[in-house]
């Protein structure tokens, strides 16, 4: 009886050198490296030029040390500034954080080495005031600090009250103010200029300040006399109802004695010292 045996042939493994696959992955890694090489550490993509606008208040070079704070990185210990890596947020964040006077901060990247950022600062609309309370018992004294406030009702600068802007004072209260912070609801705001407008084109009488209350607002003329106005109630028809009883109840020689119109109710009331 005859055994065969079936000759196996063992191939040889071929050399990875000769492998298509890894000379290819080879190339796709260099070719990568050279590209993130190119676009964070290339002096092309560095970037150079920070341009800034629309700043009146704030001096540039605070703004520009801001924001130089913030364009340097690192990758594996390598400094960069490479314009793909900063952080717009964190720079928006940063200014707005240090200056509450800015009300938006814009960054645009300018390819390729450079950042344009513009500056809206707020715009003063009125001044509000805060009334302190200093001393004991017979001793107490009233003591005011006045800030800057905007459309949106936030404190922004500390000032005195001025002639051309509207006076709001608030609540007496313990709690000091911190700038950025709002302190007047944007439409609570709204009524008041409204209010404002109204008393100088419509009914002619100058106004001398703003007291606010979580559901009413007073009004001081410059004569000393105050008028009470509802927040629950449409501005525009309580200005008309007042309009018509200074008209019909309470001429100009009356005004001189008089304390106080509330308007808050159904029926106006009204009283003389």
């Amino acid at each position: 009886m005859r055994v065969y045996r079936k000759l196996r042939r063992i191939k040889k493994k071929k050399s990875i050198l000769k492998n298509r696959f890894f000379w290819l992955s080879i190339l796709t890694l260099i070719i990568l490296g050279g590209i993130f090489y190119f676009l964070i550490f290339s002096s092309f993509f560095q970037i150079e030029i920070v341009a800034i606008s629309g700043n009146k208040k704030i001096p540039e070079r605070e703004i520009k040390k801001i924001i130089e704070e913030n364009i340097e990185n690192k990758i594996l210990f390598f400094p960069t500034k490479s314009i793909f890596l900063f952080n717009s947020n964190k720079i928006k964040e940063d200014i707005l954080a240090n200056y509450p006077q800015i009300a938006i901060v814009d960054v645009h990247r300018g390819f390729p080495k450079s950042l344009n950022i513009l500056i809206t600062e707020r715009l003063a609309i009125a001044v509000f005031c805060k009334q302190f309370q200093i001393g004991e018992n017979e001793k107490i004294q009233t003591e005011e600090i006045c800030f800057l406030i905007d459309q949106e009702g936030v404190v922004f600068e500390k000032d005195q009250p001025k002639k051309d802007l509207v006076k709001i004072v608030g609540e007496k209260k313990e709690e000091g103010l911190s700038l950025g912070e709002q302190v007047i609801e944007k439409e609570y705001l709204e009524k008041i200029l409204q209010v404002q407008k109204s008393f100088l084109e419509e009914i002619g009488i100058e106004v001398n300040e703003f007291f606010v209350f979580p559901e009413r607002f007073n009004v001081k003329t410059t004569k000393g006399w105050e008028i009470y106005f509802s927040l629950e109630k449409e501005i525009q028809k309580q200005i008309s109802t007042l309009s018509l009883v200074l008209e019909k109840e309470i001429p100009p020689e009356k005004r001189r004695d008089l304390e106080y119109i509330d308007l808050r109710f159904t029926r106006v009331y009204y009283k003389y010292r």
